[in-house]
């Protein structure tokens, strides 16, 4: 190159690419995946009080209110299976 030569500027030559705005659902689904897993993170280094209140209390209690309208015979017996029908919040 010589010196009264001036280099070429790339902005000039080649445009810039155009890009799309992402779909609105695909962003939807990224965020909550996202929150999804810090949620996760969260709840797994909470002590070990605060685990149970978040994951597991919510669905006991779930049971043990339909076990008192209910008032089976073998309560003992009736409780375990209701939770698993549930999932966690």
């Amino acid at each position: 190159m010589a010196d009264d030569e001036k280099p070429t500027d790339i902005t000039e030559s080649a445009p810039a690419p155009e890009v799309q705005a992402p779909d609105p659902a695909d962003v939807a689904a990224a965020l909550k995946a996202n929150d999804d897993v810090q949620n996760a993170m969260h709840v797994q280094s909470l002590p070990i009080r605060a685990y149970l209140d978040t994951t597991v209390v919510p669905v006991l209690l779930d049971g043990m209110s339909a076990l008192v309208k209910e008032r089976p015979p073998n309560p003992v017996e009736w409780l375990p299976p209701h939770p698993i029908q549930k999932k966690p919040p």
